[in-house]
């Protein structure tokens, strides 16, 4: 056992463990981050994703000891980033959570391609899923939520500045801001 030393969600976390533990496992095992989930544990299905550095990663695969120098953000601590919490809003409003086993993943890793503007044009979302499954929704409800969600930045910036429209009437403007970020979602434990 090997004491370790990680930044998740912005705080620095000691962990006491084998150093080629996976991610996903000390998340949900040693610091009860249960938001992230172990689906295959073979890095197929994407329920491990969480953010490196700001990029999606499968947690299932990646060793603890190679993310000591990283910066780690799970699904809890996205909370209050108004991309997430416009995406949650729209993933319930479209339907795009049923289960909801699957939806942590998939909402980490648009969010994190939120956040990316120019390396995802509107309507090309969906290929950053490509390493997330969804076996009950089909992916459409998924699809009119991330268009809804871009939809609603789109009309942001076009009335962004100082005499900012703010009866802008986009649903996807409207989510923004106004989701309860992990209450809107159902995320099973």
């Amino acid at each position: 056992m090997n004491n370790l030393s990680l930044s998740i969600n912005g705080q620095l976390q000691r962990v006491a463990c084998d150093p080629l533990t996976p991610l996903a496992d000390v998340l949900r095992d040693g610091l009860r981050l249960t938001g992230t989930k172990i689906g295959c544990r073979t890095g197929e299905c994407g329920a491990c994703t969480v953010l490196l550095d700001g990029e999606p990663v499968l947690s299932c695969l990646l060793p603890v000891a190679a993310v000591q120098d990283a910066k780690i953000q799970t699904v809890e601590g996205l909370a209050g980033d108004p991309r997430f919490e416009a995406l949650a809003s729209a993933m319930d409003a479209c339907g795009g959570a049923q289960c909801g086993y699957c939806t942590p993943g998939i909402m980490v890793t648009l969010t994190a391609a939120l956040r990316q503007p120019d390396r995802f044009a509107p309507g090309e979302y969906e290929a950053a899923l490509k390493n997330n499954l969804c076996r009950c929704t089909g992916y459409r409800a998924i699809r009119e939520a991330i268009a809804q969600v871009t939809a609603g930045l789109q009309s942001q910036e076009m009335t962004a500045g100082p005499a900012r429209n703010s009866t802008a009437t986009s649903e996807g403007a409207e989510a923004l801001g106004q989701a309860d970020a992990l209450g809107k979602v159902a995320i099973p434990r």
